[in-house]
């Protein structure tokens, strides 16, 4: 009747001139190539900047960049770390960063971390930031649900609700 090779090796077998004899096997795959699996693509590694890299420009990219050289201008990017050799010169925005170099300019990140060996000089604008012992910071440090938005008008509604309350009554002159 079945062997047990026809039922588990799919197609037809070599020398096998049959065809199929029902239209439902008709519509079946005739072959495993025409499978194409559903899984998602691997994530791509680390794009790296290596240290003897100096680029002048933006950065942006949806993934995830190591640096280890000199960059002057703005980072965007998924994951951020910035090398023990690195300088960056500019606005960083990332979902997470983790410095390890030195950064001049803002930094605004979902999750920020300061290694020991890090130098930051500018804001920090975090969701939750660690900062480890030895870590040089010179800043303000500032937390936002949304720190990557950039939006200025939630830092500046505090500031400016004192200015549309009543103003208070003049002392009486006497």
């Amino acid at each position: 009747m079945f062997s047990k090779s026809k039922i588990n090796e799919p197609g037809p077998k070599a020398g096998d001139t049959s065809t199929p004899s029902s239209p439902a096997a008709m519509d079946a795959p005739k072959a495993s190539t025409d499978f194409k699996p559903s899984t998602p693509k691997a994530k791509p590694s680390a794009s790296v900047l290596s240290s003897d890299l100096h680029v002048t420009g933006n950065l942006k990219t949806t993934g995830d960049i190591n640096i280890e050289g000199t960059i002057d201008g703005d980072i965007r990017a998924h994951l951020l770390t910035v090398g023990e050799t690195a300088t960056i010169r500019g606005e960083v925005i990332a979902d997470d960063v983790v410095i390890n170099g030195r950064i001049v300019g803002r930094v605004r990140g979902l999750k920020v971390r300061l290694t020991s060996t890090a130098r930051v000089e500018g804001d920090i604008i975090h969701k939750t930031i660690a900062i480890e012992s030895g870590a040089h910071f010179e800043g303000s440090v500032q937390r936002q649900d949304d720190p990557l938005s950039g939006n200025k008008a939630k830092a500046a509604a505090p500031a400016a609700a004192p200015a549309t309350a009543p103003a208070a009554p003049k002392p009486a002159e006497g």
